[in-house]
C-alpha cells in the first residue's frame, strides 16, 4: 500500500511540471468540439433510411456525435429490433476510428483484441461524418441483406450534409 501511495505521489512530481508548461502556453484550458445540429443528424438518418428503401431494404439507422453519443435513431417498420443494436455499434466505431467500418476488416486479430470492447463492431455498414477535416460524428446502418448495402446507404446520408459541412470551412 505505502510502495502504491509513493509511486502515486513520484508519477504526480514527474507530471506537474509538464501540466504548468501546457498551462503556461496562454492555450485555452477548453477545447471546442464540432458537433451536428440534430436537424443535420435527421438529414443524414432519413436520406440513409430512404437510400435503403428504394434497394427494397428495411433497415435502422443510427447517428452519433464527435463523442459516440447517439443522437438520432430511426427502425424502419419491418426491421428487427436487433438492427437498432448493430446500427449504434457501426456508427460508433466508425466514429471511433474515423473510418468506414469496412476498411477495419482483419485490422485486429487475436482473442482479446479490439473487437472484443464493448459497442465496437467492425462489420461493413458504419461511415464517419467528415468534412474539411474535421470528425463531425458516425453514422451506422444495419438490416440490409449485406454490409455494402448497409454501408453504401449509410454514404448516402453523409452525402446530404457534406455540401453543408463543407462550406463551414
Amino acid at each position: 500500500m505505502a510502495r502504491s501511495i509513493a509511486l502515486t505521489l513520484l508519477l504526480g512530481l514527474i507530471l506537474l511540471p509538464t501540466a504548468s508548461a501546457v498551462a503556461d502556453e496562454g492555450a485555452s484550458p477548453v477545447i471546442s468540439l464540432p458537433r451536428l445540429t440534430l436537424d443535420s443528424a435527421l438529414t443524414v438518418a432519413r436520406a440513409a433510411l430512404a437510400a435503403c428503401r428504394r434497394e427494397g431494404a428495411q433497415v435502422a439507422v443510427t447517428v452519433v456525435d464527435r463523442a459516440g453519443q447517439t443522437q438520432v435513431v430511426l427502425r424502419d417498420d419491418l426491421a428487427p429490433d436487433l438492427t437498432v443494436d448493430i446500427s449504434d455499434r457501426k456508427a460508433y466505431t466508425a466514429v471511433t476510428f474515423a473510418r468506414a467500418t469496412s476498411a477495419l476488416a482483419g485490422r485486429f486479430p487475436g482473442a482479446y483484441s479490439v473487437p472484443k470492447v464493448e459497442r465496437v463492431m467492425i462489420a461493413a455498414g458504419g461511415v464517419p461524418i467528415q468534412a474539411a477535416g474535421r470528425l463531425y460524428g458516425g453514422v451506422g446502418v444495419s438490416g440490409a441483406p449485406s454490409g455494402e448495402l448497409d454501408e453504401r446507404c449509410a454514404r448516402v446520408g453523409v452525402a446530404a450534409v457534406a455540401d453543408a459541412l463543407e462550406m463551414l470551412d
